[in-house]
């Protein structure tokens, strides 16, 4: 098939095989949700390294011309993107095996693939195209298909977990659609690129206006900024393990490019971004999450649930970024978007190891874990390490560029708010430590390592999270040619 048709691929592979787990039995439909997430990564890296010789990838849906019919487009910003879910993807569900017939049950098992396609599928999508109201859609799709993933927990408050994020959720759709809307009504058109084109003629208008304020609400909740991130530590606490990681690595990935995209690429780049103070509100909101979500985070004895607060947290990084104001700085926030869905994806894994033995992640049960599984730990040190930005990891090199953005600024008082940031993570990872290693085990407790398998492809990303710390030739390179288009309003 000719390589032409790749975008293409990458959204009808997993759409279309999903329904094929649905027919299968548990180990089945497991195996083609992983056949699919590796070839979906395959197909991510042939259309990035095109990207990267030819520039822009225009595919056109049915052949019909933009703006008439759907436009798959792909620049370096959001095939960055596209690497990293289908990266995650293939990872967590080659982990994923023991883990979803322990906490789903065999039953459940096809079900549960069936609806992780259907969440890769709809990601993908949102980030491949460039028609706002197909964004919308797919949008949908991966929301769906979440809600879902998550009410798979075996705890009840998975639950209502679900349904929480059910009623946030499409909150920020119909907030989403309402914007989509009125930029419609205002420029007759529902491609990116048009729109991009035909806003400046009536951009002083007040629908234009009013759409740009429904867009920041409902793409904030849908990427969980404080404080419009309520449904996001249950949420992440109570999923399945395979969930948590995947969506904590992912989800709200992709709705920060969806932020980046309707509002430095459609609202026209940089002008209009700080003409309408956006930045400023970003600036506040962000520092917020950094220490208010750290903080509560130290209190938390659910390791998951503690995480799932840290995760607010390191957003709150991404979206500074973005608020500062500075290329530098964007580069900094596009890198750290890679590198929190590394750190994340691999901490959350391994939790999931230490869960698929002793059930229940919390501080006392993790007495003397360091003892009883070496492997499982060592790797949560380094991934908290990287967490924390220790050098030599890729949580350094993300916010030594946030540094050098707020430096550009001349803001001093940003540099120091931005290290003593870093150091709350110190606090509540160093009670994990602690746990682990100072705390004598139960007399009891005949406890090992999880499955090889688990810890395989959990310490992938845990061994990326210093190879990327050391060689930052894909990450940095390819995010500071993203964030100077993204800044151009391109």
């Amino acid at each position: 098939m000719s390589s032409l048709h790749l975008p293409a691929l990458l959204v009808v592979v997993p759409l279309l095989s999903a329904p094929l787990c649905a027919l299968l039995p548990g180990r089945l439909s497991w195996f083609v949700a992983v056949v699919v997430s590796l070839a979906t990564l395959a197909i991510t890296w042939a259309v990035h390294d095109r990207v990267l010789a030819e520039g822009v990838i225009s595919y056109m849906i049915g052949n019909w011309p933009s703006p008439l019919g759907i436009e798959y487009r792909i620049d370096e910003a959001n095939a960055f993107v596209l690497l990293l879910v289908a990266g995650v993807g293939a990872v967590v569900a080659l982990w994923g095996r023991e883990s979803v017939a322990a906490e789903v049950g065999r039953r459940q098992e096809r079900w549960y693939w069936t609806m992780y396609l259907l969440a890769l599928a709809g990601l993908l999508g949102v980030t491949i195209t460039g028609d706002a109201f197909n964004v919308f859609v797919f949008l949908e799709i991966s929301s769906l298909a979440s809600y879902v993933l998550i009410g798979f927990g075996r705890d009840r408050r998975a639950l209502t977990a679900a349904y929480q994020y059910l009623i946030m959720g499409t909150i920020g759709a119909t907030f989403f659609v309402i914007g989509v809307g009125l930029l419609y009504t205002m420029t007759g058109t529902l491609n990116m690129a048009d729109l991009a084109a035909r806003l400046p003629l009536v951009e002083e208008t007040r629908p234009v206006h009013a759409a740009f304020a429904f867009l920041v609400v409902g793409i904030s909740l849908k990427l969980a900024l404080f404080p419009l991130h309520l449904w996001l530590p249950n949420a992440y606490a109570y999923a399945p393990s395979v969930t948590t990681a995947f969506l904590s690595a992912t989800a709200t990935k992709v709705a920060v490019y969806m932020f980046l995209r309707f509002f430095l690429s459609i609202f026209g780049g940089a002008e209009l971004f700080e003409l309408l103070a956006l930045p400023d509100i970003l600036l506040v909101l962000s520092l917020a999450a950094i220490f208010a979500a750290s903080t509560v985070a130290i209190f938390q004895s659910d390791v998951k649930r503690m995480l799932a607060y840290s995760s607010v947290a390191q957003i709150g990084y991404i979206t500074l970024g973005i608020g500062i104001g500075t290329r530098l700085a964007l580069t900094g926030g596009i890198v750290h978007l890679f590198n929190h869905a590394v750190m994340k994806g691999a901490l959350f894994l391994l939790l999931g190891g230490i869960a698929y033995r002793i059930g229940n992640v919390t501080l006392d049960r993790l007495a003397g874990l360091g003892r009883r599984m070496p492997v499982t730990t060592a790797g949560i040190v380094i991934a908290g390490l990287s967490l924390v930005g220790t050098p030599g990891t890729v949580g350094f090199v993300s916010k030594w560029y946030l540094a050098q953005g707020a430096l550009e600024r001349g803001w001093w008082w940003l540099v120091a708010l931005i290290v003593v940031g870093s150091l709350l993570p110190v606090v509540y990872l160093g009670r994990v430590i602690e746990a682990a290693y100072f705390r004598p085990a139960p007399a009891d407790s005949a406890l090992h390592e999880a499955t090889p398998q688990m810890l395989v492809t959990a310490w992938i990303l845990v061994v990326a999270c210093v190879w990327f710390g050391l060689d930052t030739s894909l990450t940095v390179d390819v995010a500071s040619r993203a964030a100077e288009a993204l800044w151009r309003g391109q």
